[in-house]
């Protein structure tokens, strides 16, 4: 489902703990990591497509999170064309994003990465606010940096040191504030590892 202007609807999800810190994600057989995200399907409002993505891809349900704000407007990024199907070239252009801020009310073990039997994630962090965006596909930083500026506004109160990020003062964690946690190895026959952008059937999520 594409927009005259050939970008396909989709939704970003920003997760917070109780120590605002945010969920990253690595990607299934990559070293890349990245927020939650997916498309919106026909008939599906931002947050009803916000929902299903969380469940599909970090394994939480509506009642586990509360819906702390979301991006005023679509933000697009395009989409190199040497990632895009040859068919599909001259009308897909990339994604429009809805972002939405949720902060987490379950804990963290009721996330789990093998909710569907196609995972996107295969381990998760805990990371600061401001994410390392050089670990984002390049084509996505730029969103991500608007979505997390837009949105910081609304972080809960209590937990000032994520101000200071932006200008690199980092404070001094424990260690454990950041461990990775790994789901077990999903296992498909022959199957392929999956690329940082996969385009090969539909445009990416």
């Amino acid at each position: 489902m594409l927009d005259r202007e050939g970008f396909r609807p989709n939704v970003g999800i920003i997760l917070l703990n109780q120590k605002n810190q945010v969920f990253w994600g690595k990607r299934i057989r990559t070293h890349s990591w990245q927020f939650p995200q997916g498309g919106i399907k026909y008939g599906e409002t931002p947050e009803q497509a916000m929902y299903r993505e969380l469940h599909e891809e970090v394994g939480l349900t509506p009642e586990h999170v509360r819906i702390i704000a979301r991006t005023r407007d679509w933000l697009r990024y395009e989409v190199p064309d040497h990632f895009i199907r040859r068919d599909a070239r001259g009308h897909y252009r990339g994604q429009k994003q809805i972002w939405f801020l949720l902060q987490l009310v379950g804990r963290d073990t009721d996330m789990n990465l093998r909710a569907t039997d196609h995972p996107e994630f295969d381990a998760w962090r805990w990371n600061e606010y401001w994410v390392p965006l050089e670990v984002v596909i390049e084509f996505k930083r730029d969103v991500y940096q608007m979505a997390l500026t837009e949105l910081a506004r609304f972080l809960p109160r209590g937990n000032h040191h994520n101000r200071y990020l932006r200008s690199g003062m980092r404070p001094h964690h424990r260690d454990d504030d950041h461990e990775v946690r790994h789901q077990p190895e999903v296992h498909a026959p022959d199957a392929a590892p999956m690329p940082v952008i996969d385009v090969t059937k539909t445009p990416p999520g």
